[in-house]
């Protein structure tokens, strides 16, 4: 019998400077030659690469953690989309603000951990992160439970530089987000993604229309109050008032009917992925939003190294072939189970029908 395939994994092979000069280049901000905009492409695409390592220790301690809290905790994890790396970086190149260097990019790789109640969103993130073991360096901590972003977003975020001390030091100071987030808190942040990607809007970034910023604030704060927390800042703070604000956005904006709209659109595939098998690890899922031909595209691919690093090839290719197409979006993911994909990303899904089962149960209250 053949021994099993060690496992490789793609390490940085630039340097600091040579990263932030590709930063640079991908992002607009630095003019060069064709010659020179393929090598920057080339560092970008080993730089990103190489975050698949520390990822995978993340996302397997993030998992026992969790699952010691809760069972029903959903663990997924992905590399950073190369357009939001791109949009990113160009943010804060167009907003004057201090450009955002490649290298110090804290979020290329992330894991996140649903929690069935933000009580134990709330453990989680205490007993186990800021009180646990872990011998990594946490460089960024952010409680976004108790302080919300303006725009209504809620969770908990942590940054670590991955280290160690053996034979995996090619990874140290290598960046790792973990956000750990209520089954609440991530129907609300997959609504707005889905809104952000059928209306065209960047809410995720702060640059989405008013009455729609507006109604999501509305509902995060509906949804804060459902937790035991404050209602947010510049948001009513009596729950009838709030209700009633959040019923008339709705109806100007139609939001439940745009949402249902596009669940509609993808139910077929939904109700096949029932039974889709359990060997596949990594997923890619390409989501096409062409007027009148709204499709969804999974692959599937195994559990092996070599399946692995057909995926992440092929995530490349993809990219690359869609690069400015705004009606195009894909992304390559890692989880257990296609239960799991399909919880943990519901925007490629359409999945918005818990969400709405939320936001008619405040409707229907002020009825």
């Amino acid at each position: 019998m053949a021994k099993p395939r060690k496992l490789t994994w793609d390490k940085p092979e630039y340097t600091k400077a040579e990263v932030n000069w590709a930063g640079k280049v991908i992002s607009g901000q630095k003019k060069c030659s064709e010659e020179e905009e393929e090598r920057a492409i080339k560092i970008f695409e080993n730089w990103r690469a190489s975050h698949n390592y520390p990822l995978h220790i993340f996302q397997m301690r993030l998992k026992q953690y969790a699952e010691d809290l809760d069972t029903s905790a959903i663990i997924a994890q992905r590399l950073k989309r190369a357009p939001s790396i791109i949009n990113k970086l160009q943010r804060k190149y167009e907003d004057n603000s201090p450009s955002m260097r490649l290298y110090q990019m804290q979020d290329i790789g992330g894991c996140r951990a649903i929690m069935s109640s933000v009580e134990l969103a709330k453990k989680l993130f205490e007993k186990k992160f800021i009180k646990g073991d872990l011998r990594h360096k946490k460089s960024g901590e952010k409680n976004y439970i108790i302080t919300p972003k303006k725009d209504g977003y809620r969770s908990f975020h942590l940054v670590y530089d991955y280290f160690s001390d053996k034979n995996r030091k090619m990874f140290n100071d290598l960046k790792i987000e973990v956000q750990i987030r209520s089954r609440l808190q991530h129907l609300w942040a997959t609504a707005l993604e889905t809104i952000d990607f059928i209306t065209k809007q960047a809410m995720k970034f702060g640059r989405g229309r008013k009455e729609w910023s507006e109604f999501f604030l509305l509902v995060s704060s509906a949804f804060s109050d459902m937790e035991g927390y404050p209602f947010l800042e510049n948001t009513p703070q009596n729950k009838k008032e709030l209700y009633t604000k959040i019923k008339q956005k709705e109806n100007e904006l139609k939001a439940i009917d745009k949402l249902k709209a596009f669940t509609t659109a993808f139910r077929e595939y939904t109700e096949k992925s029932k039974d889709k098998k359990k060997e596949a690890k990594f997923f890619l899922l390409e989501l096409s939003m062409v007027e009148n031909d709204k499709r969804l595209i999974i692959t599937e691919y195994g559990k092996s190294e070599k399946d692995k690093e057909k995926a992440i090839k092929h995530y490349g290719l993809k990219e690359k072939e869609h690069k400015n197409d705004p009606d195009y979006d894909v992304v390559l993911v890692s989880v257990d189970d296609v239960k799991d994909l399909k919880r943990a990303y519901p925007k490629y899904f359409a999945d918005t029908r818990e969400f709405i089962a939320q936001l008619n149960k405040i409707i229907e209250e002020i009825n």
